[in-house]
């Protein structure tokens, strides 16, 4: 049994959970509503306060997508209740920045700026132009924003210049250096 796919997903109060036909879930709660098709061989019941997910038998791939379909459901969740964030730090000279309506204007070095425009759920903060907040309900989608603006200008080696993860930890190298 597969030990994240027996736990299982405690509903919290204020968060409605529908269970639709071919494995269709949604969620809804006051941050937001997800909805996520999950794969046709997990069984998912809705027993008072809790989801649970169980798998027919014990194949390979079966056990795999146990684990998986429990922690995207308990994802969904947490989302809609507590919302997930991501930040970024800007390290450079003149690298900044600036809220421009709902997009996010980057000043990164280049000879252009770069307009970032986020999809629909996601919400961009900047408290200070060398600092950039990611917020939404869906954990893949905040990821996968905060990936993309780190991808315009990443951390290189030798300074330390560009885009990172708030704590994260850029190995450095030595420079060349004449005898």
């Amino acid at each position: 049994m597969s030990r994240i796919g027996k736990e299982p997903v405690k509903i919290p109060i204020g968060v409605e959970v529908t269970l639709g036909a071919e494995n269709q879930v949604s969620v809804k709660g006051e941050k937001g509503s997800i909805t996520r098709k999950l794969h046709l061989n997990m069984k998912i019941e809705k027993a008072d306060s809790e989801i649970i997910v169980s798998r027919p038998d014990d194949t390979r791939q079966n056990k795999a997508l146990h684990g998986l379909t429990r922690s995207l459901i308990f994802n969904m969740v947490n989302g809609v209740s507590n919302g997930y964030r991501k930040d970024l730090e800007i390290i450079g000279v003149g690298y900044r920045a600036e809220k421009k309506g709902r997009g996010l204007l980057l000043n990164l070095g280049y000879s252009h700026h770069i307009f970032f425009i986020p999809p629909e759920g996601i919400d961009i903060e900047v408290p200070s132009n060398t600092a950039i907040g990611i917020m939404g309900v869906d954990k893949e989608l905040v990821g996968l924003i905060a990936a993309k603006i780190r991808s315009f200008r990443p951390p290189e080696p030798y300074k330390g210049k560009g885009i990172r993860y708030k704590n994260e930890f850029v190995a450095r190298k030595v420079g060349k250096y004449a005898k």
